[in-house]
């Protein structure tokens, strides 16, 4: 076996490009509900964006009444709709209202 072969032979997986962070700078959002537990009440404002783990985008966000914030992955966020977004249609609730 030659070096270029050995080479060849343990060049590791392709990169898997990331997902795209959905959330953006200043969104409000929420924790998902767990399995077998009540669905969160706390709304927590987007304060940063960091590198994704596992395919998955992560986030510092921030709750008002905390003195710290958390990280957290994209799937385990979900986004906080505002009052008038009961009677939006589908393209407003996705594309915003303007």
């Amino acid at each position: 076996m030659t070096i270029a072969t050995y080479r060849r032979r343990n060049i590791g997986p392709p990169a898997i490009e990331a997902d795209t962070h959905l959330f953006s700078l200043g969104e409000s959002v929420r924790l998902k509900g767990r399995i077998g537990g009540a669905p969160a009440t706390n709304s927590y404002r987007i304060t940063g964006m960091l590198p994704p783990v596992n395919g998955s985008p992560q986030y510092r966000i921030r709750n008002e009444e905390e003195r710290h914030e958390r990280v957290a992955t994209q799937d385990s966020l979900e986004q906080v709709g505002s009052i008038d977004d009961a009677n939006a249609t589908l393209s407003e609730r996705t594309f915003g209202h303007g």
